[in-house]
């Protein structure tokens, strides 16, 4: 079959389209250690104002709890309620519940929100970010491995992360989770009191 020149210059055109959205997919991203600046995460909280982490959270030691499907959120939620038990009453420490959506899920986004908003009481709602897109390069910055797992990353005062883990509740890690909150935020009180230079 021989192809007129318009339709080869077509099939060249998708082939070059298709080969840089390729490529631009499969960029590699690095992987989030402990002692990296978080990179900034864009979403939209529950009350409907613009999110973004971890500007939202500046000054104040932060876990942030990294769901990516429907099933998650039960791991989500056991950390949540185990570290506000904790945590709840402390002033230098806070925690976002980030629902991370992606693919077709994307189209729900008016129905997904006031779902999570009918469930989530109102003084809450100002801990649940939603991300819409993005959820791709954040699998690679936390290595998604369990869609079930909770993906958990605790940031000091000024963005870095102190602590990672992924996975269901469990005591031990909970333990690790509390002493580093701790430390980080005894931190922020020093630095606090610490004379001006």
């Amino acid at each position: 079959m021989k192809l007129s020149r318009d339709e080869k210059m077509k099939f060249r055109t998708v082939g070059f389209i298709t080969m840089s959205f390729t490529a631009f997919a499969a960029t590699p991203v690095s992987l989030l250690s402990s002692g990296d600046t978080l990179p900034p995460l864009s979403g939209e909280y529950l009350s409907g104002r613009p999110a973004v982490l971890p500007q939202d959270a500046s000054g104040r030691v932060a876990l942030l709890l990294l769901g990516f499907t429907y099933e998650s959120r039960f791991a989500v939620e056991d950390w949540t309620r185990a570290f506000r038990r904790e945590f709840d009453e402390n002033p230098k420490v806070t925690f976002y519940e980030i629902p991370m959506i992606g693919g077709l899920a994307r189209l729900g986004k008016w129905f997904i929100n006031s779902g999570m908003r009918r469930g989530t009481p109102k003084p809450d709602q100002g801990n649940v970010i939603t991300v819409y897109g993005a959820s791709d390069l954040w699998k690679q910055r936390v290595w998604f491995r369990d869609p079930n797992a909770a993906y958990l990353l605790l940031i000091d005062p000024g963005g870095k992360v102190v602590w990672q883990y992924a996975g269901a509740f469990d005591v031990k890690h909970y333990q690790a989770l509390s002493s580093a909150a701790l430390i980080a935020s005894r931190n922020t009180t020093a630095q606090n009191r610490a004379p001006a230079q």
